[in-house]
C-alpha cells in the first residue's frame, strides 16, 4: 500500500510537506502542491482513514448495531437514521457480530445506535464508562453517556389485546419474539396484565423469533389444536404474515375462523385480504430521533430519554367472536 513516505521520496520533499499538500494547507505553494498531488495520483495513493481517525479522534461515522437485517422492518428505520446523520455530516455503517463491538474503543466510529439484544448491557455500560456515546433502542440503561429512544411496547400490546377482547374473543394465542428481546418482554408484560383483568380469557403462548418461519410454525400448531374460532396476537407483522399465509393455504377463513393482529404495520400488511390488523408507529421517525439524540450526545448537549408512541390499525383480519 502506497504511503505518504513513498510520495515524499519520489517528490523529493519532506513527509510533512506531503501531508500539508494532501490536506490543502496553504503552507505549501500551489506549484509544489500540484506536483505532489499529481505524484499521489500516479501512485494510486489512498489515504489511510484508520490512521487519520486515530490522529483526529473523529471518524464522522456512526455505527448502528442490529440483531438481524432480514425482513421489511429495517428499511424505514435505517432510512430515518441515514437522513438525519447525512444532514449532520455523518456516514452510517450497519454492524453485527462481536468483532464490530471493538470499533468504538478503536475510534473507528464516533458513536453507536443499538438495537441488538445480543450486545450485552454490561458491555455497553463499560463503553459508556470510557466516554463513548450511545443511543439504545432496545433496553433501559441509566448513564450520562447513554440515551434511550424506546418504542412504547406496553401501550401497543395493550391496544392489541383490548381490541381482541372488545371484539368478544376469549380464546387467544400469543406468538412471542426471541427470549432475549426487550420488545418481546415488554409486550408480554402488558399482555399478562391485560389478560389478568379478564377472568374468562384463556391465552396460550407460542414461542417465536420475529420471523416469517415462526409464524408458519405457530399456524401449524394452531391448526392441530383447532376446535373453535380463536384470535392470535403475533408480536410482530413478519410472524403474522407467515401465520396468515399458512392458514389461508389450509383453507381457514381469516377474520371468521381465525382472527389475527400483528405489530409494526409493515407495508405488506396493506395488501393482505382481508387487511391485517396491527399496531402502527413511524419507524422512520424512530430511526431519525435516535440519530438526532446521538448527535446531541456527541456534541455534549443535554438530552432526555424519548419514547415513540403507537396507534391501533383496525383491520378485517379481526372480526367479532
Amino acid at each position: 500500500m502506497i504511503s505518504i513516505k513513498d510520495i515524499a521520496k519520489k517528490a523529493g520533499v519532506s513527509i510533512s510537506t506531503v501531508s500539508y499538500a494532501l490536506n490543502g494547507n496553504p503552507k505549501v505553494t500551489e506549484e509544489t502542491s500540484a506536483r505532489i498531488l499529481k505524484i499521489a495520483n500516479e501512485l494510486n495513493y489512498v489515504p489511510n482513514a484508520a490512521a487519520r481517525t486515530l490522529k483526529t479522534r473523529v471518524s464522522k461515522i456512526i455505527g448502528v448495531y442490529l440483531t438481524d437485517f432480514s425482513g421489511a422492518f429495517y428499511g424505514e428505520l435505517l432510512q430515518g437514521m441515514k437522513e438525519v446523520l447525512n444532514q449532520s455530516g455523518y456516514d452510517l455503517i450497519v454492524c453485527s457480530g462481536s468483532y464490530s463491538h471493538q470499533w468504538l474503543p478503536q475510534r473507528m466510529i464516533d458513536g453507536a445506535i443499538v438495537l441488538d439484544h445480543s450486545f450485552s448491557s454490561e458491555e455497553l455500560m463499560q463503553l459508556a464508562d470510557r466516554g463513548h456515546k450511545l443511543v439504545v433502542m432496545d433496553r433501559e440503561l441509566n448513564h450520562p453517556n447513554v440515551n434511550q429512544v424506546l418504542l412504547d411496547n406496553k401501550a401497543g400490546a395493550s391496544l392489541a389485546l383490548e381490541y381482541l377482547i372488545d371484539k368478544g374473543h376469549r380464546k387467544l394465542y400469543v406468538v412471542t419474539g426471541p427470549q432475549g428481546s426487550y420488545d418481546s418482554k415488554q409486550r408480554l408484560q402488558a399482555i399478562k396484565q391485560t389478560v389478568g383483568r379478564s377472568s374468562d380469557v384463556v391465552c396460550t403462548q407460542i414461542e417465536g423469533k420475529f420471523d416469517k418461519d415462526s409464524g408458519e410454525l405457530a399456524a401449524k400448531q394452531i391448526i392441530r389444536e383447532y376446535t373453535e374460532p380463536a384470535a392470535v396476537f403475533c408480536l410482530n407483522d413478519e410472524m403474522a404474515i407467515g401465520l396468515y399465509n399458512t392458514l389461508v393455504k389450509a383453507d381457514f377463513r381469516i377474520g371468521e375462523e381465525i382472527h389475527i393482529i400483528g405489530f409494526d404495520n409493515i407495508e405488506l400488511t396493506e395488501y393482505t385480504q382481508p387487511r391485517l390488523a396491527t399496531i402502527d408507529y413511524s419507524k422512520r421517525k424512530w430511526g431519525a430521533l435516535a440519530s438526532e439524540q446521538l448527535i446531541k450526545l456527541i456534541a455534549g448537549e443535554t438530552v432526555e430519554h424519548e419514547r415513540i408512541y403507537v396507534t391501533l390499525v383496525a383491520g378485517e383480519s379481526v372480526g367479532d367472536a
